[in-house]
């Protein structure tokens, strides 16, 4: 085990990996099943991964929290690799901790008849149904990720439903108890906040057609209700805090980024993340969000510090390393380092298999900025790159993933015995994912991308013969150029370049998802200009009016968050 020099750091570091100092028993309390689980907990955040499955194994099929850990590690790093083997490894496992919960849980049905027993079993009949939902949610993600067919989707959407319906018993439950200071009821209470905080909080994202068929069937979201269950959560001194926290911390910088009108409460988090800094300095978990909170500030070079901090601070886990290169990438792409850039694109494609198809068409979208002679240099086929990419396409619960779709319609130009070249396909993605939130940070960079989309746009301006992908290419301009011009404040030219994609609609041959989005963005500019009227009636008009185009969900999320903002804005 490792042990670090100084006094008082030595001290924290026995006593966060001192699981050894638990006796071995014959039987395992519930108090000390949460205090061995607490350990466990404490070895991920320290990197050490294989330790704490060390420490769970001895009692994961008689301990509901030590099967729940157990399942827990697995299930992550299924989620991560993707792999058939760590998949099916991670499900088997998770069927038997449903079914150590169970052996737990009480015989009848109703679980508010356990306020009748006040008992140490009642105890422990109250923390198997928290266990039980939380293995259940697992399982329900495992088979989003493991199957491709309905079937298994509408499985997996039952497995969450009687989660939420524990959830909701398990609240009703600790609103009759009185607030005892034991540390079961702590533990009880901070279950309850981690999963009715996060249904909550996600359903809440959820568009409004999509939440009245939810609602039909027993769900219900409220956003500000689930932010502040996971906040009490997280200030609990419980098993589950942390778990609260780096809930929080994934909403406030990668939901709210990808799927919101624009960020999270960058303070919020980095007041959530400082403690666990503090206590594991070098915890790949933890310097992994202080580096995107970095990114998300702007604060580019600081963020590529921690990414490789994050990368060099452990080897068992090489997926955390794809997702600081998947980063790395990024933030490289914002200050046009292109060569930079494409070196983690190679990396992912060559390592990771979460997405092949957007990891190549990421690459080759990389490489359509170089230059010719930088191009030849990575001794890559730009165009058989962009060809293999619509057999890399992947589908899960019976469909493809969005971003996928995208990238495969537009790298079918390339079929073609001559292709037409794709214009500023690398920022295009960078909208896709958001990015232009980040760089608009960045004032010099933001600059320097208005720069590159005005030479793509002369360029496009002296074609002599224009392609049958002109008027596209030539309203993907636009839109580029209005986002930069945003993020610079120069709203009214902004407001231009959006009108002017508006203009070309029937001109449009390929990319229809051009128009709603520069409705939603010119709803953007007028909620910035205080035209609270003019932004809603874009919105609505961009989600109403259009159908079945590219990323179309996404769309309909950030709508969906950009109204809310504005009907608290009236």
């Amino acid at each position: 085990m490792d042990h670090v020099d100084s006094g008082a750091a030595e001290e924290e570091e026995h006593f966060e990996d001192a699981y050894d100092r638990i006796p071995a028993a014959c039987t395992m309390d519930l108090h000390t099943s949460i205090q061995e689980t607490q350990c466990a907990l404490n070895l991920v955040l320290n990197n050490k991964f294989s330790e704490a499955l060390e420490l769970l194994r001895p009692w994961w099929k008689d301990s509901m929290y030590h099967s729940l850990g157990y399942s827990s590690i697995l299930v992550m790093q299924a989620a991560m690799t993707f792999e058939q083997r760590d998949i099916q490894l991670a499900m088997s496992t998770i069927k038997e901790a449903l079914n150590t919960c169970q052996r737990f849980r009480k015989r009848s049905s109703v679980v508010g008849s356990l306020m009748k027993r006040q008992s140490e079993r009642q105890e422990e009949e109250m923390h198997a149904e928290l266990c039980y939902a939380e293995c259940l949610l697992q399982k329900a993600t495992l088979t989003f990720i493991q199957d491709e067919n309905m079937i298994s989707f509408i499985k997996g959407g039952i497995k969450i439903r009687t989660s939420y319906q524990i959830y909701k018993d398990c609240q009703n439950l600790l609103s009759q108890q009185s607030a005892g200071q034991s540390d079961s009821f702590t533990q009880f209470e901070g279950g309850v906040n981690l999963g009715i905080g996060s249904f909550n909080l996600m359903l809440s994202l959820l568009p409004q057609r999509i939440l009245r068929l939810l609602e039909f069937i027993g769900f219900s979201g409220n956003r500000a209700f689930g932010l502040s269950q996971l906040r009490d959560g997280a200030s609990s001194h419980s098993l589950r805090s942390i778990l609260c926290v780096l809930t929080l911390l994934f909403y406030h910088t990668y939901v709210c980024l990808i799927l919101g009108s624009g960020e999270g409460n960058l303070q919020e988090a980095e007041a959530l993340l400082e403690p666990y800094l503090q206590k594991y300095p070098k915890g790949s978990i933890v310097l992994f969000y202080a580096a995107r909170i970095s990114a998300l500030r702007g604060h580019l070079e600081k963020a590529r510090s921690l990414y490789e901090q994050c990368v060099s601070s452990q080897q068992q886990w090489k997926q955390v390393h794809h997702l600081c290169y998947w980063e790395l990438m990024w933030t490289h792409t914002y200050q046009q380092e292109w060569k930079q850039a494409y070196q983690y694109a190679d990396l992912l494609c060559r390592e990771s298999r979460w997405s092949k198809a957007i990891y190549v068409y990421q690459k080759a979208a990389i490489l359509s900025m170089m230059t010719e002679d930088q191009v030849k240099k990575s001794g890559e086929d730009l165009v058989e790159l962009f060809r293999q990419v619509e057999g890399l396409k992947q589908r899960l619960a019976g469909k493809s993933i969005p971003t996928e779709k995208f990238a495969v319609r537009k790298s079918r130009r390339y079929k073609s015995s001559s292709p037409v070249p794709l214009v500023l396909p690398a920022l295009e993605m960078m909208y896709v994912w958001n990015g232009f939130t980040i760089v608009g940070k960045r004032p010099d960079c933001t600059e320097a991308l208005l720069v590159t989309v005005e030479t793509a746009e002369e360029q496009l301006r002296a074609q002599s013969e224009p392609s049958e992908f002109h008027a596209d290419d030539s309203c993907l301009v636009q839109l580029l150029k209005g986002l930069c011009l945003k993020h610079l404040d120069r709203l009214l030219q902004a407001e231009l370049c959006f009108t002017q994609v508006l203009s070309s609609e029937n001109r449009i041959r390929y990319d229809h998802y051009l128009i709603p989005f520069s409705l939603y963005e010119l709803g953007l500019i007028y909620q910035q200009q205080g035209d609270i009227g003019k932004a809603t009636a874009h919105m609505e008009k961009a989600k109403s009016n259009y159908k079945d185009y590219s990323l179309e969900s996404r769309l309909h999320f950030r709508i969906h968050a950009a109204l809310g903002n504005l009907k608290g804005a009236q």
